[in-house]
């Protein structure tokens, strides 16, 4: 069970930049459900699609599955037999986590935990690939050639769950969507200075990008379509074709 997040509740001489360290593992869960609007209803929204789309055999990637909420979200809603999920991350604190949440979880299909940098994994041929909240921390130059290995990994009909936070290049929107964001945080209990650490925290470290850019960026990688299925103020799930 997770800790209350108070990891930014005292003032800091210096804000170093976020890292997905043990200290974040302990409040990981709290700090997300407070942090990104409507997470559990995007949870609800990939076991749904899971459940409708994934068939029988299929391999699947997790990648970027923290404490492997988004890993459960398909484990326990998919109905086909016989399929394997590749649940993968880089932070040790994160998956030491998720192995234990994982082993008292009843599961519908084979879970593998992998400790690696998906910048480096060399996919398999696969039906289905999620990715929620991760590729925003992936360096902007490295966004493009990684969904275009997910694109040629993933067979003709497989699919792709991106869930990102996203901008605008309007900048009356924009600065709507941020305000709201904060409200939102505001609304959960985090005070302004929680608020302003964090943000100060991850600025340089979370590069939002337009779904004008992830439409882009997917369609180039041969996704035909590029559907989004939930959205509440600047975070977007989105569900790509093969």
């Amino acid at each position: 069970m997770s800790d209350l997040d108070q990891l930014y509740a005292k003032s800091r001489e210096v804000v170093e930049q976020f890292q997905f360290d043990e200290n974040v593992a302990g409040v990981f869960s709290d700090m997300v459900k407070r942090s990104v609007p409507g997470y559990p209803i995007m949870l609800d929204t990939l076991g749904v699609i899971s459940e409708s789309r994934i068939q029988a055999n299929s391999l699947i990637y997790d990648l970027g599955c923290s404490l492997g909420a988004s890993t459960l979200a398909i484990a326990q809603n998919i109905q086909a037999p016989n399929c394997h999920i590749i649940a993968v991350d880089n932070a040790p604190a994160m998956l030491q986590k998720c192995r234990s949440v994982l082993m008292q979880a009843e599961l519908k299909a084979k879970v593998s935990v992998e400790e690696k940098d998906i910048l480096d994994l060399e996919f398999q041929p696969c039906q289905f690939i999620c990715m929620n909240l991760t590729l925003q921390f992936i360096p902007e130059e490295k966004k493009d050639p990684l969904i275009n290995a997910l694109g040629f990994a993933l067979e003709k009909g497989g699919a792709l769950f991106l869930s990102e936070k996203i901008s605008s290049d309007d900048l009356h929107t924009q600065q709507t969507l941020i305000d709201l964001h904060h409200q939102f945080k505001k609304h959960q209990g985090y005070s302004e200075l929680e608020i302003a650490q964090k943000r100060q925290a991850i600025e340089d470290y979370l590069i939002p990008d337009t779904f004008e850019t992830h439409r882009k960026r997917l369609t180039k990688a041969g996704f035909r379509q590029i559907i989004p299925v939930f959205q509440c103020f600047n975070f977007i799930s989105l569900l790509a074709i093969r």
